[in-house]
């Protein structure tokens, strides 16, 4: 019965982090999935050059879908996109001004959120994994 007890308080926590990052997101003018596209671009492993394609693996939607999302995303000037030069079939994204300041300021909400519910997370995760180990 405590499992179930913990995995519910751990849905309940991710859940209202979840809604916390949608409304920052809001309040930034920023729909969720168009701040974790700016994310995933930002904190790519390496640094590496971003491709539509690389962001709809990191994202996990299908490749139109990215498109879509990089293209609005173009047009209100939090992206760019260019042709990749080793390839020219290959579009690389990169953040705007724009888009750089909207994501370091979502990104220190969201710092100071998971500061926050860190005090709840803590104990929670470690019962989680002594109940893996003993089970």
């Amino acid at each position: 019965m405590q499992d179930y007890q913990l995995l519910a308080q751990f849905r309940y926590l991710l859940a209202r982090f979840l809604a916390f990052s949608e409304q920052a997101a809001q309040s930034e003018g920023l729909a969720s999935r168009q701040h974790q596209a700016l994310l995933a671009i930002k904190g790519y492993p390496g640094g590496a050059a971003v491709t539509v394609g690389d962001l709809a693996e990191r994202l996990g939607i299908r490749h139109h879908s990215a498109v879509g999302l990089a293209d609005r995303l173009v047009a209100s000037g939090y992206l760019t996109r260019r042709v990749d030069d080793d390839d020219r079939r290959r579009a690389i994204l990169a953040l705007t001004g724009r888009g750089e300041q909207a994501l370091a300021a979502l990104s220190a909400a969201h710092r100071d959120e998971l500061r926050r519910i860190a005090p709840l997370l803590e104990p929670l995760l470690r019962q989680l994994g002594s109940l893996e180990r003993d089970g």
